[in-house]
């Protein structure tokens, strides 16, 4: 899905009368294998199995060149004309409809955190189980009523969160000034202001690599560190991994931009990655306030 995002017309008006049907495609077969992959070496690994980690890595090689192939084909075809409008309205409802399917995705990880935050936490720690867990303490960020996670700390909101915080708002800025350029038929500016928007998604994303670092060396907070940990890392993580490809798809964006692909008229390839970034931004700040202030 992510393909449709960078992969979708070109400088060339949508004149085709008919609605484009390409012929027999490999890549979802290649792109549902190395998911596969991808997926039974990250659970190897956080399993701690040996062969975990490179197996994960293999898979997200494969899925990394599988996109690039993919990207590839469907952006041929935009500039070779073959999109009519009809194929415009199938990659914008396409790509409304993955948005809509990552919104129950996140909304699916912050009801986990919302039911034992909210629902078990108070429960456990009511007086039917003071006989059981006497010395439980029904606050978030304890180590679980049995006693057997570690001792930790739990991660506040300064300075690494609020400083990414303003990366990413100032990163939505700087692809509205770009989205603006593009429409106005500034191609340097654009470039420059969506080169930003990448540039600030990856420090972004390198002040998130250093809070994990910091988690796992000074605060103890780890993947096994109880509901608190699983939930904060599951929750980081997978946005950490949306930035990622939004970052990716940003950057396939700019190198079309840079080979002159769009006009200000025909461009949903910007839009689309400038949709699902924006829906990265938005998620941020639910987490930003669920996960580090309350």
């Amino acid at each position: 899905m992510s393909s449709q995002v960078g992969s979708h017309v070109g400088s060339h008006k949508a004149t085709a009368p008919y609605y484009f049907v390409p012929g027999p495609s490999r890549w979802p077969l290649f792109a549902g294998m190395s998911l596969l992959v991808t997926m039974i070496g990250a659970s190897a690994w956080v399993n701690d199995v040996s062969w975990g980690m490179p197996v994960n890595f293999v898979g997200l090689a494969a899925i990394i060149t599988v996109l690039y192939f993919w990207f590839g084909d469907a952006i041929k075809e935009s500039e070779a004309g073959q999109y009519s409008q009809r194929i415009d309205y199938s990659y914008r409802w396409s790509m409304a409809w993955f948005i809509f399917s990552e919104v129950m995705f996140f909304a699916a990880f912050f009801g986990a955190l919302f039911y034992a935050r909210t629902i078990s936490m108070p429960w456990l720690g009511d007086l039917d189980h003071k006989f059981i867990w006497p010395d439980f303490a029904a606050h978030w960020g304890n180590t679980g009523p049995a006693g057997t996670v570690e001792t930790f700390k739990t991660m506040g909101p300064f300075p690494i969160p609020t400083i990414n915080t303003a990366l990413l708002l100032t990163s939505g800025l700087t692809l509205t000034i770009s989205h603006h350029a593009l429409r106005a038929g500034h191609r340097a500016q654009t470039a420059i202001w969506l080169f930003a928007t990448v540039l600030l998604g990856a420090i972004f994303m390198g002040f998130q690599a250093y809070e994990y670092m910091h988690a796992y060396s000074e605060l103890n907070l780890k993947l096994t560190s109880g509901i608190y940990g699983s939930t904060f890392f599951m929750l980081t993580g997978f946005h950490g991994f949306h930035v990622t490809m939004g970052a990716i798809m940003l950057s396939v964006v700019l190198y079309r931009v840079l080979k002159g692909h769009f006009t200000p008229d025909n461009h949903f390839a910007f839009e689309g990655a400038a949709w699902y970034w924006h829906f990265v931004d938005v998620v941020w700040l639910g987490l930003y306030v669920v996960v580090y202030w309350l």
